[in-house]
């Protein structure tokens, strides 16, 4: 850090700290009451067929509901880490679960409770953190112990509370428990999602699952008790959330509505009431996600927000809600989740969703080992295979179209991509380019392989994308050949696949597989470049290709690249591409544990150990 930046860090703390001395004994109070892994389609305050929550609904009732509010990520070690750095996880580098590597907070900022800490606030987390990011300060108490009972008499204070009764976890049940462990909600109650295949399996875990909402409420209705015994429910705005969406097949993991749209209210205290525009019970139409949770609470506490924070407040002094309510755009992002590999970018704008597949040949359904240990996951499956699935069920394990188009009005299960139709062809142009400038203005880190950043970026990822962001555009550019007309793009295909830059090769490569069959006049030049690039992962991208398209097999090629693999994730991202080919192409892949270079031990190595145990399976 500079002496100029040191200047002006050291500025912000006593800035901070005189004005914590002023504040601290006439400021609201904060509580979070976060539950995991659920989206807005389980309560009834958001979706008839789901289920009443008389706690969260009195809330609601003296408050305000949030129609549109979204998690940027679907997954909760990115969502968490968005939140508690106001920042875009692509940006700073923090996009991947679970991480390869802990990485810095942005240049001179700091995580959200730290700012509320020296304005004079005691903080509280109880009690997960799961966070990419680098952190050492900001909790007076983070713990299951954790409560805003520590503070000193009058101080105001900031709470975070999490249950995990809703979590991925609470529906690994055995088939023999589902057989004779009856839930509250019956099974033939249910609506099922249209891509779901109608099993008694998947009735009861959705049932389970409503069963477990009813829990959650239980669980937040003991704590309003406590902050009204306590006297301070009247001085308390709270925020109930999730912290994405989940967890039924098809939601925790994805970019649809089921993994980002999150159920949010906001209580607000009759004490600071004159702080927010609105009524009580009122629902606000307006966008919000995650980015913006940190600055509203920052502003409502009078607070300026920092610089390194990509949000904006939504409710506070001078924020009138008709504003808010203009807002309507929300940004998402998917990248690894465990030893599954995907890249994918979403954009909201009004009741259009634009979704973005970088690397559209990594299906949905691409195996992953926590998932699957949900039965409903594993029926799924295994009903794909035998052949007992319709066409909308069985687009979970399709590949995907690079880009996708859905009018969330008329298909709010995002079933029919409109892409294709004229009649949308200028709201796609518009989406499309929208999505493009955004992931270039924010130099999508993404735009090179993990296992690169890890060697060369996350030491300070946001400097890396700041100083790459010309490549980064490039990148972005040769990525989106996929979206033209063949015939039109193959001179820039021809250029990249030929480009100096190895990564500008690798998008290629991708491109090609993108067009499939249409591009196998590049296969030679993919033939070459399997051969002999330098970059274990260009030669990847170059297997794959002639692989999809029936022109290599890559049996004995796979394990070549693995014994040179540089680091763990680079042998993750190999190893994703052997399982994709095993499972959706007539390849036999065969893999075991010899192939892989003793020194990859850090980590990551769950992730490859996971992947050759379903390698070895039948």
């Amino acid at each position: 850090m500079s002496n100029n930046s040191c200047f002006k860090y050291l500025s912000l703390y006593i800035g901070l700290s005189l004005f914590g001395e002023c504040l601290a004994a006439d400021q609201p109070n904060f509580v979070w009451f976060t539950s995991e892994d659920n989206s807005v389609h389980f309560s009834r305050i958001y979706n008839e067929n789901g289920i009443t929550m008389p706690a969260i609904e009195r809330l609601a009732s003296h408050g305000l509901t949030f129609d549109h509010a979204f998690s940027n990520a679907p997954v909760c070690s990115v969502a968490r880490t968005t939140l508690l750095t106001g920042a875009y996880a692509p940006r700073i580098g923090a996009q991947y679960h679970r991480r390869s590597r802990l990485v810095p907070m942005p240049e001179e900022g700091q995580m959200y409770p730290w700012y509320l800490q020296q304005a004079g606030y005691y903080t509280t987390n109880n009690s997960k953190t799961d966070y990419n990011v680098m952190v050492d300060q900001g909790w007076d108490d983070s713990s299951p112990d954790a409560l805003w009972r520590g503070r000193k008499e009058g101080q105001p204070f900031f709470h975070v509370q999490n249950t995990a009764l809703t979590h991925e976890s609470s529906l690994h049940f055995t088939r023999d428990e589902m057989m004779t462990v009856q839930n509250l909600t019956p099974s033939d109650s249910i609506s099922l999602f249209p891509y779901f295949p109608d099993t008694p399996t998947f009735r009861y875990t959705h049932a389970r699952y409503l069963d477990n909402h009813v829990k959650v409420d239980n669980y937040f209705a003991e704590y309003i008790d406590m902050l009204e015994d306590d006297g301070v429910l009247d001085d308390t705005f709270i925020f109930y959330f999730g912290d994405h969406g989940g967890v039924l097949p098809r939601g925790k993991g994805y970019i649809y509505e089921s993994g980002l749209h999150v159920p949010l209210i906001i209580y607000v205290p009759e004490n600071w009431r004159h702080l927010v525009d609105g009524d009580y019970g009122d629902r606000v139409r307006g966008f919000v996600s995650f980015i913006d949770f940190a600055p509203t609470v920052l502003h409502l506490a009078g607070i300026e927000v920092p610089s390194h924070m990509d949000g904006s407040p939504f409710l506070g002094p001078q924020i009138d809600l008709e504003r808010v309510n203009e807002r309507d755009q929300a940004f998402g992002y998917a990248d690894r989740f465990d030893e599954k590999i995907d890249h994918v970018r979403s954009l909201r704008k009004g009741k259009f969703k634009y979704i973005r597949n970088y690397q559209p040949f990594n299906v949905d359904g691409l195996w992953n080992d926590y998932r699957y240990i949900m039965l409903a996951y594993q029926e799924w499956w295994e009903l794909f295979r035998s052949g007992e699935l319709n066409e909308i069920q069985s687009q979970f394990f399709e590949a995907r179209p690079p880009e996708q188009l859905f009018d969330l009005e008329s298909d709010p299960h995002e079933l029919q991509n409109l892409a294709s139709d004229l009649e949308y062809g200028e709201i796609l142009t518009d989406m499309r380019s929208s999505l493009s400038r955004k992931v270039k203005s924010i130099n999508d880190l993404s735009m090179f392989p993990e296992s690169m950043l890890l060697e060369e970026a996350f030491e300070d990822p946001v400097t890396f994308g700041r100083n790459n962001s010309s490549r980064i555009s490039r990148l972005v550019d040769t990525a989106d050949l996929s979206l033209r007309d063949f015939d039109s793009a193959r001179e820039e295909i021809s250029s990249a696949l030929n480009a100096e830059d190895p990564w500008q090769r690798y998008w290629a490569l991708i491109v090609l597989s993108s067009f499939g069959e249409q591009a196998n006049i590049y296969a030679q030049r993919a033939n070459d470049i399997a051969q002999s690039d330098d970059e274990n992962l260009v030669r990847l991208r170059a297997i794959e290709f002639l692989a999809l398209i029936g022109r290599e097999n890559p049996s004995q090629l796979l394990p070549a690249l693995l014994i040179s693999a540089a680091n763990e994730v680079e042998a993750t991202i190999i190893l994703n591409t052997a399982v994709l080919l095993r499972d959706f192409t007539e390849y036999d892949i065969q893999i075991d544990s010899e192939m892989i270079p003793l020194s990859l031990t850090g980590p990551q190595r769950l992730n490859i150990d996971r992947r050759l145990d379903y390698l070895s399976s039948d």
